[in-house]
């Protein structure tokens, strides 16, 4: 299992050594603590000896190919955030990566900016700066969005109805899992901490009724245990405030992609 110990340690795996050390060269000044691999087969050796908070994983290697490795890494510790990098536009590719797990699927060349958003930036945008966080997401969907915090809901709702999402609010679990059995979103964004029935018993909840729905948790503190706990409920990712709303969108947008896949 990934330990605490090493929340912001990131392995860069590329067959590319300028690619691969540019990309750590940068993560490095991002305040991650970076460790490299050639390979997919180097980079499972170093997954089980490291135990990296994330794997910013190239698709196309040689020595077990990144797919391959992605699936290794996911059956290893499933709490491992997986971004993969690849370097053609290959839609059945990178579907076949969102479906094995990856966190977020980039092509090449990939701004570093998207590397480390997507790996979880260590500052939220500022209100005004949330129109230019990221493009206009290519395929919108239903997100419910549960807090008891009125700002963060409001935040929250501005921002993801600025990208194309139908987005609604809930107060607590009650309101939302009333909101899910009546018509449920394609993902909820949930509260972890809540008065009442709190994140995880809602996401049990919510899971029973609708268990078609993604559910991303979103919580106050860092917790491993607490992750561990949401994941293991169903929780298809899980964001630590203050939210990075970048990464959360390409969270949503791989949630609803997935979503659609499953249904065939």
């Amino acid at each position: 299992m990934a330990e605490q110990a090493g929340a912001k340690r990131v392995l860069v795996v590329d067959d590319d050594e300028d690619m691969r050390a540019a990309v750590a060269e940068f993560l490095n000044m991002q305040g991650f603590e970076v460790a490299e691999a050639s390979n997919g087969l180097e980079a499972l050796l170093q997954v089980k000896r490291l135990r990296p908070y994330a794997v910013v994983l190239d698709i196309m290697m040689p020595r077990l190919g990144g797919l391959q490795a992605l699936q290794h890494i996911r059956a290893f510790d499933p709490r491992i955030r997986v971004v993969v990098v690849s370097g053609v536009a290959d839609a059945d590719l990178l579907r076949q990566a969102a479906l094995a797990g990856a966190s977020a699927c980039l092509t090449k060349p990939a701004a570093f900016a998207e590397i480390a958003a997507a790996l979880g930036g260590r500052l939220p945008p500022a209100r005004a700066e949330l129109a230019r966080v990221a493009p206009p997401a290519q395929r919108a969907g239903r997100v419910l969005v549960v807090d008891d915090e009125a700002e963060i809901r409001e935040v929250l709702q501005e921002f993801l109805a600025e990208k194309g999402y139908d987005v609604r609010p809930a107060a607590d679990a009650a309101a939302a899992i009333a909101a899910v059995t009546a018509e449920a979103p394609d993902v909820v964004l949930l509260d972890i901490q809540m008065p009442g029935l709190g994140g995880v018993d809602a996401l049990a909840a919510i899971r029973a009724v609708a268990p078609d729905v993604k559910v991303i948790m979103v919580s106050g503190t860092s917790s491993v245990d607490l992750a561990s706990r949401a994941l293991a409920y169903g929780a298809f990712d899980y964001v630590a405030k203050p939210i990075d709303l970048a990464y959360l969108q390409r969270s949503l947008e791989t949630a609803i992609m997935m979503k659609g896949l499953e249904r065939g």
